[in-house]
């Protein structure tokens, strides 16, 4: 088996653990927008925004620095144990000071003290298995990493449908400890009620993995790994601000209703962050158990074509056909006066994943440093356009301020790359699928929005000019 079809399997089991939650997360938008009206939904979105940043906050860069670290170490026990107990006592650490500060931390927040303590609950518990479930990725163990998360995002859905539907729909055959303890006033919170069951049933299912080697600290293995993974806390903290900022502007600068609309169609973009995503769990192991091959930079270069013909793909999908999506996914049209952002957050999306492509050659040559300024580039970009035009152009400009900073990030990391790690890119067929893709888009979108009679030919226009282009060494992957 060629290693880039060995890439493509592990990253579809990956993938699958990756897009089957982020799918459920999907199917329960129609559910949260048909319930919540767009004010309530941002309370939704202002937790998660607040979630994404202390997640990365509590990791500290160190997932990555377990695979920059494992997968060459000759005793990679110690790593997983020195990563381990790391981040378990930051983690105590931290509950400790969040019950400490927790008032001043709850107006800082603006969150209810209720869905305060869930979000802190929820943290907590998925803090303490970012290195287990690191380790089932590193010892290649898809399925079992597959199969665990499978089961933490059907408690979350089943509980929504519960809470959000069956129980508000029919009381009756509720039980009365239940509806004792129901208020449908405040049905925003069922949502986190559910994430902290999940986050628990997960912690149970992980817990033999706590005990999975002698307790060991290495300091040097630490400093090591905190070297390596702080400017990655702090790009993961850039990338927060670049993916949350604008929604807590809008509810600042325009209002609650507004951000929860634009939250709302922001979602649409799911699919290509499910992309992204399931690349990128998939990719980082890989790429550094396979760095030191022979033909390694050529199987990356390779790679990152393949992403961009997907994601190109994926962009014309959803931008072709938005009308059919928008009224699948979110059938209350309060939301709909944000549709615009769509096709831009989109773009955006795609960049990202190229961005993400591309940042092999800071993590393989260890300079996550570098990688790290070009993530603060990138909030410093989304920050400044969002201030500036929030107030011009209104919710629209958050959706071009990501795409700038985004794009910023794709082409900086691109030009460094070549200076330090050259890999050779097929910038003339890149290059070409995404101006082609972004042409047929703008085209579908603004000058015949809903027409599928012309979006369809020009989206097998697009499949026809791939085809004809890679046919060869597609097939050559397939019987490798």
């Amino acid at each position: 088996m060629s290693t880039l079809k060995r890439f493509f399997q592990d990253t579809l089991i990956y993938g699958f653990a990756t897009v089957f939650p982020r799918l459920m997360n999907f199917v329960l938008v129609p559910l949260h927008t048909d319930v919540l009206p767009a004010e309530e939904y941002s309370v939704n979105t202002v937790f998660y925004v607040w979630a994404a940043f202390f997640n990365v906050m509590l990791t500290y860069g160190m997932e990555t620095a377990f695979f920059r670290f494992f997968s060459t170490s000759k005793e990679n026990t110690k790593v997983f144990s020195t990563a381990f107990i790391a981040l378990s006592l930051s983690t105590i650490l931290f509950a400790i000071g969040i019950f400490v500060f927790q008032e001043e931390l709850i107006g800082l927040m603006d969150l209810d003290p209720f869905y305060f303590k869930l979000l802190f609950s929820v943290l907590v518990l998925d803090t303490l298995v970012v290195v287990p479930f690191a380790y089932l990725r590193a010892t290649g163990r898809p399925l079992k990493f597959a199969g665990i998360k499978i089961i933490n995002i059907l408690l979350v859905v089943l509980l929504n449908l519960y809470f959000l539907w069956f129980v508000r729909d029919y009381p009756q055959f509720a039980p009365q400890l239940v509806l004792d303890n129901y208020g449908p006033r405040d049905i925003v919170g069922y949502i986190f009620i559910a994430n902290l069951v999940a986050s628990a049933v997960t912690f149970l299912l992980l817990l033999p993995y706590f005990f999975k080697t002698r307790i060991s600290f290495d300091i040097k293995i630490f400093q090591q790994m905190w070297k390596y993974g702080w400017p990655i806390m702090v790009a993961g903290i850039a990338f927060v601000i670049n993916e949350n900022l604008d929604k807590l502007l809008i509810k600042d600068m325009i209002s609650a209703e507004t951000m929860g609309a634009y939250a709302g169609c922001y979602k649409l973009a799911v699919f290509m962050t499910i992309f992204v995503q399931a690349f990128k769990m998939g990719a980082e192991p890989f790429f550094f158990n396979h760095a030191e091959e022979k033909n390694a930079r050529n199987i990356y270069a390779d790679i990152l074509k393949y992403f961009v013909i997907a994601g190109s793909l994926i962009f014309l999908v959803l931008v072709c056909f938005i009308d059919f999506f928008k009224n699948l996914v979110i059938r209350d049209p309060e939301y709909w006066m944000a549709i615009s952002i769509v096709p831009i957050i989109l773009l955006a999306n795609l960049f990202l994943g190229i961005y993400h492509n591309l940042s092999v050659w800071y993590k393989l040559t260890d300079r996550t440093r570098t990688g790290m300024y070009i993530s603060i580039l990138g909030a410093l970009i989304t920050i400044g356009l969002n201030l500036a035009l929030i107030p011009v152009l209104g919710f629209i400009a958050a959706a071009w301020a990501t795409l700038g900073a985004y794009g910023s990030m794709m082409v900086v990391s691109y030009f460094l790359g070549r200076k330090y790690y050259p890999v050779p890119y097929d910038m003339k067929s890149i290059g070409g699928y995404l101006l082609l893709s972004t042409l047929i888009a703008a085209i579908s979108f603004y000058i015949f929005p809903g027409n599928y009679l012309v979006a369809s030919p020009l989206l097998l226009l697009f499949l026809g000019i791939v085809y004809f282009s890679e046919k060869d060494q597609i097939l050559k992957i397939i019987k490798s």
